[in-house]
């Protein structure tokens, strides 16, 4: 059940302060070879030590890949992936960087497209931009932030080809996003992207269902855990060893399994890439990934340990 990434060692070739907080790393393949084909909205899993390991959306050009790029925001509250990036990743930093995969992609088709980013959720929308303008089609970007420090690559893309088609907003200046008109005025067939803080996310797909778009006109992606805080305890039963095994209301079932000493491979530990996919055998998942899809979901097949959790009291898993 497993999905396997292909994982290439890396070496960081370049290191920019975009912000203060916001850094953007360069790395190409330590064999020289090029990476693989990539689409805008796709992301890479990187492995920094044994212990480190974090999805982050590409933002480089998808016709060069002899380097990949990414933004990381320092954020000191996180997993510990930001702050490593930030305080060691420097030029000659080896590192894992996996293969791509998309699971926040552009539609093939729509009559418009309206990308609408908050913070460090700007960057899987600049290759998708570009990907579009090539393509000849319709598309604005609405792009928020905190203060004008903090806008980063705004300049590259205000000064680009897509000039008359990114909107700023200014948190500090007082200058929000009315997301209840800026949806209303779309044409019919408009297809919706939204990346950023979940509250924002939030606020655009309850826009969207208060005027009727379709589920499939609506795509969003966030590379944070979005488990309640005031989840409840319940007990995973492991079917190959038969061990019952107490899940606490602040673990993961991840956490739990590993307390004992047990492996499970996970390399994003935010439901993202997929690598933790267990089958359930007995009970049911309250779903919390972004990897599997509504259907697969509802199917109640399998689960990602690392965010979801067990609906009921009970679970029995394929482990």
């Amino acid at each position: 059940m497993t999905n396997s990434y292909e994982m290439f060692p890396t070496v960081v070739t370049a290191v920019e302060q975009l912000t203060p907080l916001i850094k953007r790393f360069t790395f190409k393949r330590q064999d020289g070879e090029n990476f693989p084909v990539f689409t805008g909205g796709s992301h890479v899993i990187l492995k920094l030590n044994d212990k480190l390991s974090n999805a982050y959306s590409l933002m480089s050009d998808v016709n060069d890949l002899s380097s990949y790029q990414v933004c990381v925001r320092k954020d000191v509250d996180g997993k510990g992936g930001s702050v490593f990036l930030h305080d060691h990743c420097l030029p000659d930093f080896k590192l894992e960087v996996s293969e791509p995969k998309n699971l926040f992609a552009l539609s093939a088709s729509g009559e418009k497209h309206l990308l609408i980013a908050g913070g460090i959720g700007i960057t899987p929308f600049v290759p998708q931009m570009a990907e579009l303008a090539a393509r000849g089609a319709n598309y604005e970007l609405h792009y928020a932030y905190r203060s004008p420090e903090h806008a980063a690559l705004l300049s590259e893309l205000t000064q680009g080809q897509h000039a008359d088609r990114v909107f700023s907003y200014i948190d500090s200046e007082g200058s929000k996003i009315d997301l209840n008109g800026l949806i209303a005025q779309q044409p019919k067939g408009t297809h919706v992207y939204v990346c950023g803080p979940k509250s924002m996310i939030d606020a655009v797909i309850e826009s969207c269902n208060q005027n009727r778009y379709r589920d499939e006109y609506i795509h969003w992606e966030q590379f944070a855990s979005t488990v309640p805080e005031n989840g409840e305890a319940f007990t995973v039963i492991l079917a190959k060893s038969n061990q019952r095994i107490e899940v606490l209301a602040d673990q993961t079932i991840l956490q739990a399994i590993e307390g004992l000493n047990i492996e499970v491979e996970c390399l994003c530990r935010e439901g993202v890439c997929g690598t933790c996919e267990t089958a359930i055998l007995q009970g049911e998942a309250e779903h919390f990934d972004q990897y599997l899809d509504d259907a697969e979901k509802a199917a109640q097949r399998s689960m990602m340990i690392c965010v979801s959790r067990a609906k009921g009291k009970e679970i029995i898993l394929d482990l």
